[in-house]
């Protein structure tokens, strides 16, 4: 199996740099104990509390890759501190990476109201995902009732190669706006009657189309 090593500290200070690579030396070990293959060894010098820290972005990039299955820290605490902790808690619980840690000799056991919030934000992201399925469905539907045939106006759509513009029926784009979709829901209906847009297409063709109104 292979793991990632994270390794933090809060400051700059020299003496925090001994504190460093003593977690680096006896994560090493850990990882030795249990048998895992190091993929890669991220330390940093930054605040637990700060959610922009280059270090954890490289963690949260790295566990995406199916080869990795471990991340190696010494507590729960040097993920971060808070609410940092916590949604960085459900990311790498997400990717169903495990985590193991010097101060538990082993997996880490979430302390019970951790594990209780874990649960609920879970909870709250399956609905919020149950939610926008439906509003896509809905706006499916709404979009057919109101004249809308995806076999005439996006026959050519995604078809386009290399750089060549995306041709987007933009009256289509209005009347799903006027219906207040997002730039999201619009793409993901175009998709959903199987035809390859991104959410960012769709924002750009709408945005000149207000600047062509204006002229």
């Amino acid at each position: 199996m292979k793991a990632i090593i994270y390794c933090r500290v809060s400051t700059n200070k020299e003496t925090q740099e001994s504190s460093l690579n003593r977690q680096e030396e006896e994560l090493i070990q850990l990882a030795k104990q249990y048998q895992f293959e190091v993929e890669t060894i991220i330390k940093e010098k930054a605040s637990g509390y700060d959610f922009e820290r280059e270090g954890i972005l490289q963690v949260l990039d790295r566990i995406k890759d199916k080869q990795v299955q471990a991340l190696l820290i010494q507590d729960e605490t040097r993920l971060g501190r808070g609410n940092a902790k916590i949604a960085l808690l459900h990311c790498i619980m997400k990717e169903g990476i495990k985590l193991y840690c010097i101060s538990h000799n082993g997996e880490l056991q979430l302390s019970e109201s951790d594990s209780m919030v874990l649960k609920i934000v879970s909870m709250v992201e399956e609905y919020q995902r149950k939610l926008h399925n439906v509003k896509i469905k809905r706006g499916m539907k709404r979009a057919v009732q109101q004249g809308y045939k995806p076999e005439e106006n996006l026959k050519n759509l995604g078809s386009a190669s290399g750089r060549e513009k995306i041709e987007v029926p933009i009256e289509e784009i209005i009347r799903l706006r006027k219906n207040d979709l997002t730039f999201a829901e619009i793409a993901a209906t175009f998709r959903g009657f199987g035809h390859n847009i991104s959410k960012a297409t769709v924002h750009r063709r709408y945005q000149e189309y207000l600047a062509s109104q204006e002229e």
